[in-house]
């Protein structure tokens, strides 16, 4: 039987509630247990798939192709634990269950209300994991006091019930705000939190208290005494110069030790941490640095490339080197001349994308980087502007354009070298897509196989000719074009195993050119960087020392 870890959060949001909870995980299992994580989201959208990167961040896809949080990427990157379609749920799945049982008359008449119908439905998406691991963690989205969110409290407290005390823990995260005209950090809005939790019957046991600066103990024990929470079990979650310093600093903070006192257990011996240890170390104290200008659409929000930011970081582990990332926004290049903003980078990354905003942008970039040998890593959309570019300005096909680019149904102006994918293969079944079918989910959505060209640059970095990756994208390049390119220097590496689809492209007079039409940051973890970045990053390290 599992042991099952509810994690809420409270005063406001991005207080590192997933960070937490992937944390926590890594260290329970340093203890020698195994953790499985989960997410439950209190917004409409069935999932985020079809979200703006500027309202939610990136989209995570696991390998079953789930459309998710990015949180679960958090999970991923600290446990190693790959999470599947069953580990992230919203609101608005949970309401199409309940209305699609509703339906088939599955409730044989009865009213349908939220409690108990919808918070069933929930309490099943938690308790079916029971079993799964020897932890489960759950990490219940928004703040406590959000309208939506009250039927996911009210199934973790139902839960509880049904798991009892020794099987079920809440962990409450909340805020300490530094109040600089009083000179003071205050509890109040943590106490009023736990209030707000316990008014609909939750009792935290574990209180992880964020703050910016360093928590006096008189604090520590005013909200162990107005919140009614073992003083020991009052834990400072305090700000970190890097992500991967926090197993260490809950750690040392009693974190793990007070989540295992709650379930009875007994300590073991002191966990190894040494790999996050050499982590932190590599992190802050580089031997070098390199700076990459990531051309994108989204540059205003940093978590829209969430994945792709820790994916360079981990490459730059691998490296021992800090990779400083500089944000470009591709349709600046409309107005403005490349050279002023990619001159001097170490390399170039144009990451995916959906639309035509910003492709002229990218597409100069791809060529800045493939005529000034800079290295270039183009993901996804940025396969699909470097084949454009190299089309136009190498093959002579000048007028070569996506689908994608079409305005309102209207047939697209030029040679589609892009263009929408109506069926793919899927294992041995075949999967259809139709033009005015729903945006949601209906993608090449999860891992799909690749056969790689030996004495390629990605066999090399992979070390292997048979890989597998994470997809999400609705165009591929029309391989009717492959021989025209691969003509000019454009050399198609990795294609999918029955040869239909493009995987990788790259320049084979370049020291480091690769497109690929996949998502390689989606599996990329600092134990286990993922080796196109750790390879992209070493050649940029080049590219500094050529400078």
């Amino acid at each position: 039987m599992s042991r099952f870890i509810f994690i809420t959060g409270g005063v406001v949001s991005s207080l590192g509630k997933g960070l937490g909870s992937a944390a926590l995980g890594a260290l329970l299992q340093a203890r020698g247990y195994t953790v499985r994580l989960c997410k439950l989201d209190p917004y409409l959208n069935v999932d985020p798939g079809t979200m703006s990167p500027f309202q939610h961040g990136e989209v995570f896809v696991t390998d079953d192709g789930a459309e998710t949080d990015l949180d679960l990427g958090h999970y991923e990157r600290f446990t190693g634990v790959h999470a599947n379609k069953d580990d992230s749920v919203s609101s608005g799945r949970i309401f199409t269950n309940v209305l699609e049982k509703e339906r088939r008359g599955d409730y044989l008449g009865a009213t349908v209300q939220v409690i108990p119908h919808v918070t069933n439905e929930i309490k099943d998406f938690i308790l079916d994991k029971d079993g799964s691991a020897d932890f489960i963690l759950c990490e219940i989205g928004g703040t406590v006091g959000d309208i939506e969110s009250l039927p996911f409290l009210e199934s973790i407290r139902q839960a509880g019930n049904t798991l009892g005390r020794e099987r079920a823990l809440y962990i409450h995260t909340t805020l300490l705000p530094y109040i600089p005209a009083a000179g003071e950090l205050k509890t109040k809005p943590t106490q009023h939190s736990v209030k707000e939790l316990m008014s609909v019957g939750i009792r935290p046991r574990i209180l992880l208290c964020r703050s910016d600066r360093e928590i006096p103990e008189d604090e520590l024990r005013k909200i162990s005494l107005f919140c009614n929470i073992d003083e020991e079990k009052v834990i400072p979650a305090l700000d970190v110069k890097t992500i991967y310093e926090v197993p260490l600093s809950y750690h040392a903070a009693g974190l793990d030790t007070q989540v295992l006192d709650c379930f009875g257990l007994e300590s073991k011996e002191e966990p190894d941490l040494s790999n996050w240890e050499y982590i932190v170390d590599r992190v802050k104290d580089p031997e070098g640095e390199v700076t990459i200008a990531v051309v994108g659409k989204y540059t205003n929000l940093a978590d829209s490339y969430k994945s792709l930011n820790e994916a360079l970081t981990h490459g730059g582990i691998a490296n021992n080197a800090k990779v400083n990332i500089k944000f470009v926004e591709a349709s600046i290049f409309d107005e403005e001349n490349p050279q002023d903003h990619l001159q001097g980078v170490d390399g170039i990354l144009v990451p995916g994308g959906f639309g035509a905003r910003g492709s002229e942008g990218k597409i100069k970039a791809a060529q800045f980087a493939r005529e000034n040998k800079v290295p270039y890593f183009g993901i996804c959309f940025g396969l699909q502007m470097a084949v454009l570019e190299a089309a136009r300005n190498l093959a002579g096909i000048t007028d070569a354009t996506s689908t994608e680019f079409a305005e309102d149904g209207e047939d697209v102006q030029g040679t589609p070298l892009v263009g929408l994918m109506t069926e793919w293969m899927k294992g041995n079944e075949l999967e259809a897509r139709g033009e005015t079918c729903d945006l949601g989910g209906t993608m090449r959505l999860g891992s799909y196989p690749a056969k790689l060209e030996a004495g390629s640059k990605a066999a090399a970095a992979y070390g292997s000719i048979d890989v597998e990756e994470r997809h999400r994208h609705r165009y591929e390049v029309n391989m009717n074009f492959r021989a025209q390119l691969e003509e000019h220097g454009l050399k198609f590496s990795g294609v999918s195993p029955d040869g239909s689809l493009p995987e990788i492209c790259e320049h084979v007079d370049h020291p480091w050119f690769v497109g690929v039409q996949y998502h390689p940051e989606l599996k990329s973890k600092p134990l286990d960087p993922h080796p196109l970045f750790v390879s992209f990053i070493e050649a940029a390290i080049k590219q500094s020392r050529l400078v």
